[in-house]
């Protein structure tokens, strides 16, 4: 295969997107990515160029350079251009690439190929965004971006903390942690909205805790409570305490 096909299709597979999502970047059609893959034609120079913008590349290197080769160091050099903004790159995980993640988190090269960001309110820490879908955590709206901070040890975090959560079973959910004094092998999370039942996580299905820095999101998607809704809760509440009370007596 010669080196720019396979280069193509070695970036293509780093950032781990589709034929079809490929051609939509390059503006081309998913048949001839396939085609340049196959060997079965050679990429054009608009195309290679188009590449370049993406990557940060030369053109001389992705046609005379292996960039799967360790030796090229492709990587390094992208991790170099990320440090020398003097801010930490926050890697973004949009909810599309939210099962991508659960099976590359601890994968350098997939996080490494991540949009990343920074934020002039955050310096040093190891730091990741992630896009939330749904009205668990209201008034928080979904379509959020929260950044939170790695957890390293999981016994300094504070009860009722807001983290994103991302475990083997769950994937990836931005909850308040409880901790059980009695069982430290389980997890309770909470929803801010009260019309999510809490539920438990065991600790050992957890990969990942990013305990919530920075909540991001459009103006226009700022949410309200509905107040109807509220007074359905309240009454809920009522009724779910008055039976509790006749249990005890």
């Amino acid at each position: 295969m010669a080196v720019s096909n396979q280069n193509l299709k070695y970036l293509r597979k780093l950032r781990g997107w589709t034929q079809e999502e490929f051609a939509r970047k390059l503006r081309i059609k998913r048949s001839l990515v396939g085609a340049y893959e196959e060997e079965r034609a050679e990429p054009r120079i608009d195309v290679l160029e188009a590449v370049c913008d993406i990557f940060k590349l030369t053109l001389d290197e992705i046609i005379r350079k292996d960039l799967s080769d360790n030796k090229s160091n492709y990587l390094a050099k992208r991790r170099a251009m990320k440090l020398a903004t003097g801010r930490p790159d926050i890697p973004f995980v949009p909810v599309k690439a939210a099962a991508g993640y659960l099976a590359g988190y601890g994968d350098p090269e997939f996080v490494d190929e991540l949009n990343t960001f920074t934020l002039p309110m955050l310096s040093g820490g190891n730091y990741r965004a992630f896009e939330i879908i749904g009205d668990s955590m209201l008034p928080t709206p979904s379509g959020s971006v929260i950044v939170g901070e790695k957890i390293e040890k999981v016994d300094e975090l504070k009860n009722d903390s807001a983290c994103i959560v991302v475990s083997r079973h769950e994937g990836i959910v931005y909850k308040r942690v409880q901790k059980n004094g009695r069982s430290k092998d389980r997890f309770t999370l909470v929803s801010d909205n009260p019309v999510y039942q809490p539920y438990t996580v065991k600790a050992e299905d957890v990969l990942e805790m990013w305990k919530a820095q920075v909540v991001i999101s459009k103006t226009n998607q700022q949410q309200r409570w509905d107040m109807s809704q509220l007074a359905n809760i309240v009454s809920d509440l009522q009724e779910q305490v008055v039976s509790l009370k006749k249990k005890m007596n």
